[in-house]
């Protein structure tokens, strides 16, 4: 039996996720169901496509994950299934999985079908969990849908590298629960464009000249705990492998944290300027 994962915008306070796992469990009374996070702000496929993109990894090949974010049903948000780096993703065609799948192809896309055999005002639990469990079952894709060639593209958010080659250009597309900022430029691409040049990022009001691999690595943990860099701002390539700011053990309560204290938030510009 497949592990069966959901990642919403349902919330916890609503009877939205709990119907949704009900309805699996009839479907399948076995089913292995993994909450990867409710909590995803409503409609926002970025922040939905970073977790899952970093979460899916985690699970077996084989795994289905159910993507209930912006999942309505329209002529232009028609719904897909699709096997992509041995895992089975089922939403609406938005855009999100162009961002989920930016370094594989997908072995094989579908456009569900099977709407007119269910009566349906809430997609996730009808169709995405027919779907799951027809795919559970060992199903093909091909039975559920029609094979579609590609997947709606979203490329607004990718960063930017000028004619030059010595400057990037991304945007914050994540703020995690602390406040750390998670902007859209990855290892990967700072040390292409880079080649181990000195450089300079900026955010706002915050520079950079620095990135750390783990958090702990800015802190000299041979000074007394009293004083030790509580608060010091900082730049690390977090286990996504995307360049990450942060404040060393804030408290977005009370402190505050990177999001606010820089006063960075959804796409707000980070910009990486290397020496010639």
């Amino acid at each position: 039996m497949a592990i069966i994962t959901l990642t919403t915008d349902f919330g916890e306070k609503d009877h939205f996720a709990g119907a949704v796992k009900g309805a699996i469990y009839t479907e399948l009374p076995t089913a292995k169901i993994v909450d990867i996070s409710h909590s995803i702000a409503p409609f926002h496929i970025t922040e939905a496509s970073y977790i899952i993109k970093n979460a899916y990894r985690s699970f077996p090949e084989g795994s289905i994950h159910i993507i209930g974010v912006d999942s309505e049903l329209t002529p232009e948000n028609k719904h897909i299934a699709l096997k992509l780096d041995g895992h089975y993703f089922i939403c609406a065609n938005n855009g999100i999985l162009s961002l989920i799948a930016s370094e594989f192809v997908p072995e094989k896309i579908v456009e569900i079908n099977i709407h007119d055999k269910i009566q349906s005002n809430f997609p996730v639990l009808d169709v995405f969990v027919k779907v799951a469990g027809h795919l559970s079952r060992g199903g093909t894709l091909e039975v559920i849908g029609k094979t579609i060639p590609e997947i709606k593209q979203l490329k607004e958010m990718e960063p930017l590298i000028n004619q030059e080659k010595n400057q990037i250009k991304g945007n914050v597309i994540y703020i995690d629960n602390y406040g750390n900022v998670v902007t859209n430029i990855s290892k990967k691409l700072f040390d292409k464009v880079g080649k181990g040049r000195n450089f300079s990022m900026r955010a706002r009001t915050a520079t950079f000249n620095e990135i750390y691999s783990t958090y702990s690595e800015a802190i000299n943990f041979d000074t007394e705990m009293i004083n030790r860099e509580d608060g010091k701002k900082l730049a690390i390539f977090n286990s996504g492998g995307y360049i990450e700011l942060a404040i060393y053990k804030s408290n977005p309560s009370t402190v505050g944290s990177a999001s606010t204290l820089f006063g960075l938030e959804y796409r707000d510009t980070v910009t990486v300027e290397f020496s010639s």
